[in-house]
């Protein structure tokens, strides 16, 4: 009985040195642990993540860019957001994010809002657009439209219904409006040109943010019309027609990466943005992938669809980068 006894007690002691050992190791490991954090964060090896939101139109240099950041540097995380330009926006006053993606400048209630919550920014234009009206590949009565023509089909107070009520000859069949939502800067930038700046959309268009739906909804109807950023034509022009726009020389032009460049696709060329919160760029890991994104947009644009500006306004931007960093 003694025996047992010993034994017990003995086996109570082995368990509670155990547990203070035990103890004494994690305490160690989290003493450890913090103390590598402190001089991580103190050495600038810290990875934090990069956080852009906005424009669907830019999305596709950016995240070109993002996955060519994260190759050359496995460390990084870049999370490249889709809500829109006005979307994106609302989040970057928020604090939500270090830069945001437009194809619009700024508003004056956007930028009262960066005002009110204390955020200071700048405005880099990264590539130019065109933005693309496009119909049904089985189209082929539509050769051309005019700015007027645009407004008459896609105004609020539009008494446009079938493609006869556009110009006469076409086929009286009903139309089909598809739309960017109206967060995005393509919608905006598309209202302000064909319907001016207090011109509203008609009610009955099918709107989304997501360019990939549209692109469906007009490949799926003979009858259907949409717009977005030229990168989406591009890279769908195998299903979709494009049609060219009447100028202000009265020139009926297509968009191409010459005519975007040249302005003679006017006036649906427009430039594209990313803006950068000035606090940001003092992190290592933000400013690390706003200057790789300067120094590769236009090769990105290029890529994707878009259009490249001169090499030179890429200098400039880098240098008003490292102006905001203070470097």
């Amino acid at each position: 009985m003694r025996s047992k006894s010993l034994f017990t007690a003995l086996a109570m002691s082995f368990f509670i040195v155990l547990l203070a050992a035990c103890g004494n190791a994690e305490g160690s490991s989290s003493e450890e642990d913090s103390k590598n954090g402190e001089e991580s964060k103190d050495s600038g090896s810290e990875t934090t993540e990069v956080l852009v939101d906005g424009s669907s139109t830019v999305f596709p240099i950016m995240e070109g860019i993002a996955e060519e950041f994260q190759k050359a540097n496995p460390d990084a995380r870049v999370n490249i957001g889709v809500s829109g330009s006005g979307g994106g926006f609302e989040k970057f006053s928020a604090g939500e994010t270090h830069l945001s993606n437009a194809s619009r400048p700024i508003k004056d209630e956007e930028v009262q809002a960066l005002e009110e919550a204390g955020i200071e920014y700048t405005e880099f234009e990264i590539a130019l657009d065109g933005l693309s009206v496009v119909v049904n590949k089985e189209n082929d009565w539509v050769d051309q439209l005019t700015v007027d023509e645009l407004n008459k089909m896609w105004s609020a107070d539009s008494n446009v219904e079938t493609w006869a009520d556009v110009r006469e000859g076409w086929p009286e069949e009903k139309i089909e409006f598809y739309s960017p939502g109206a967060d995005s800067g393509t919608f905006d930038y598309f209202s302000e040109v064909a319907l001016g700046e207090e011109g509203q959309i008609r009610q009955d268009a099918s709107l989304s943010e997501d360019d990939n739906v549209l692109v469906q909804g007009v490949t799926g109807s003979p009858n259907a019309i949409s717009y977005f950023g030229y990168a989406y034509y591009a890279e769908n022009k195998d299903d979709l027609k494009v049609v060219p726009i009447v100028n202000d020389s009265g020139e009926a032009v297509k968009p191409s990466q010459e005519t975007i460049q040249s302005g003679d696709y006017n006036p649906f060329s427009r430039p594209l943005f990313v803006y950068v919160k000035h606090e940001a760029m003092q992190d290592e890991s933000v400013y690390n992938f706003a200057k790789y994104a300067l120094e590769n947009a236009g090769k990105m644009a290029e890529a994707v669809g878009y259009v490249a500006k001169p090499d030179s306004a890429y200098d400039e931007a880098l240098k008003k980068l490292d102006e905001v960093a203070d470097k």
